[in-house]
């Protein structure tokens, strides 16, 4: 599964739990990253078979000029193949990170090329939604807040996205408790918040 609760949030943090004004480390963090159509270790795989197959030929030729030949042309093919595909695993190097506090949130987005583009907002004012239909792809996710609607696992498989929806709901919901609990009388507009969320596309970070 290409996400993980680096931190994951089981319970709600007490009244007193200090937040992001006060310094402290996020009480939940989340790490997303696409698939790889070549893992590491079929990496390794071709990498190791490409050595043998240059290899294999230039033992025929052992002592005569043509197996330098051979070797120029059979590594320099071999060095070529390393440098592409090294190159499409740092360009496909994509990282999304959620950090959450009981009184803020932010997410990041990093590739390979040390490319950044982050989002942050107030947590009690933040929305995830879940668009079955009508977004760039099925169960398309966002997070809304701060005057902005962001995307967040739209590389995540089909089944992927409604059960990271399902956890990124919880999780907001127990984050916010603190808040909630400081200021009870505000219990009714938060719940009632939760379905007041406006349909959209969401733009990537």
């Amino acid at each position: 599964m290409p996400y993980e609760w680096v931190t994951p949030l089981t319970d709600a943090p007490t009244p007193d739990a200090p937040g992001f004004a006060e310094g402290a480390e996020p009480i939940a963090q989340l790490h997303l990253w696409p698939y790889r159509s070549l893992p590491k270790r079929g990496f390794v795989f071709v990498i190791g078979l490409m050595f043998a197959a240059t290899l294999l030929p230039l033992l025929g030729f052992l002592g005569s000029v043509h197996m330098w030949i051979l070797a120029l042309f059979g590594f320099g093919a071999l060095a070529a193949l390393w440098w592409f595909i090294d190159r499409s695993y740092r360009d496909g190097e994509v990282l999304e990170e959620l950090s959450i506090w009981p009184d803020h949130i932010t997410l990041t987005r990093s590739t390979g090329r040390g490319v950044e583009a982050s989002w942050e907002a107030n947590i009690y004012w933040v929305t995830v939604t879940r668009h079955k239909t009508g977004g760039p792809i099925p169960d398309y996710i966002t997070l809304s807040g701060n005057s902005r609607e962001v995307e967040i696992g739209a590389f995540l498989s089909d089944p992927e996205r409604p059960q990271l929806y399902d956890e990124l709901e919880q999780v907001l919901v127990r984050a916010k408790s603190r808040h909630l609990q400081r200021q009870p009388t505000l219990l009714a507009a938060f719940l009632q918040r939760r379905g007041d969320v406006k349909f959209g596309k969401g733009a990537a970070i």
